[in-house]
């Protein structure tokens, strides 16, 4: 999976396909799909009715006959017929046919750190059947790290944390390459499930699946500071009745209830260190963890990764496309080598 920065230069396009959101950046014109990674099917004709985010407010609502599905699951491909016919329509015919003009269209894709052989052929096969000749593939961690400006070509330690939606990536790097990496299947959606199941548990409410994401509906306010709210009003659906209910929920079981998966990731970030030579440990003293991706705005987080740690914890400016904006300036060639010269006699 590694690939020269002079290879992705030739690249026209620049694709991120995660489990939560797909986003496309394409050479010259910046990012031009910013979509849930959500289809929606009519399974008596196999038309498509919809993708993205109207796809996605359909989750849960829809007769026996539309099926909503995720073609990219864990960052993984999972159906590459569905996810090409996604993202050809997340494209449109416009753009479509700008990039049938080039002749021979290259194509640049994030896959997760550590992906298997299928994973990396799934997303080469999605990408061929939008018409690419050519293929790169790029890790996320390191299109991550230079999408959020981390000098990642540098002789000095950059510690990444990439929180998506299915699982959590963990990474140091140096001299534009991974020292050591971990990867969590703990992410938003594990957070999320893991909210989902104390209210039922605790106080025998359903929520629904869309409307808001019972996250955030769960822990506005600060989160899952102790300074966040004692308790908040969730609306849901009695599990013994069937029936509509309203409950006040006690903010502070909700977050005992996030820290138990949460814990993997902390113990994925001493594996991590553990891991590391000595010398880039001392540097990440000073230099800390930059979070990106679209969990890392879960409320209270970095604050709880700086009281495990003891470490400077930042948050990206744009933690949420990250990776495809390093992608882009890779492709516009905004990134310069570290040129080592060998040493002449």
């Amino acid at each position: 999976m590694t690939v020269s920065l002079e290879q992705l230069r030739r690249c026209h396009v620049a694709v991120d396909l995660g489990a939560a959101r797909t986003r496309v950046y394409v050479k010259g014109a910046g990012l031009v799909v910013d979509e849930p990674s959500v289809a929606a099917v009519n399974t008596r004709t196999g038309a498509l009715i919809a993708v993205g985010t109207f796809a996605e407010r359909m989750t849960g609502r829809t007769p026996d006959y539309i099926r909503v599905a995720r073609p990219v699951s864990g960052g993984t491909v999972v159906d590459i017929e569905m996810a090409q016919r996604m993202l050809r329509h997340l494209l449109g015919e416009k753009l479509r046919r700008a990039l049938r003009r080039k002749p021979r269209l290259r194509a640049a894709c994030c896959t997760p750190h550590d992906a298997d052989p299928l994973a990396q052929r799934a997303a080469v096969e999605t990408m061929v059947g939008l018409g690419a000749r050519r293929v790169e593939l790029v890790d996320t961690l390191i299109a991550a790290a230079v999408g959020c400006g981390l000098p990642v070509e540098q002789p000095t330690a950059t510690m990444i944390m990439v929180c998506g939606a299915a699982a959590t990536q963990i990474a140091v790097l140096s001299l534009g390459s991974i020292v050591t990496a971990e990867r969590i299947p703990v992410g938003g959606e594990a957070i999320d499930h893991a909210v989902v199941q104390h209210l039922r548990h605790t106080h025998e409410l359903m929520l629904p699946s869309q409307a808001v994401r019972p996250l955030q509906l769960a822990l506005h306010g600060n989160g899952i500071t102790p300074e966040g709210p004692p308790s908040t009003l969730i609306h849901g659906l009695d599990v013994a009745t069937g029936l509509a209910r309203s409950v006040h929920v006690d903010t502070a079981a909700v977050r005992d209830a996030i820290h138990t998966p949460l814990t993997a990731v902390l113990d994925g970030i001493g594996k991590v260190l553990r891991d590391c030579p000595p010398d880039l440990v001392a540097d990440l003293t000073d230099r800390g963890i930059m979070m990106v991706g679209g969990s890392a705005l879960l409320p209270g987080l970095d604050q709880m990764l700086r009281d495990s740690t003891g470490m400077p914890v930042a948050i990206a400016e744009r933690p949420d496309v990250c990776a495809v904006l390093g992608l882009g300036a890779m492709l516009e060639g905004k990134i310069a080598p570290m040129v080592l010269n060998p040493l002449a006699g």
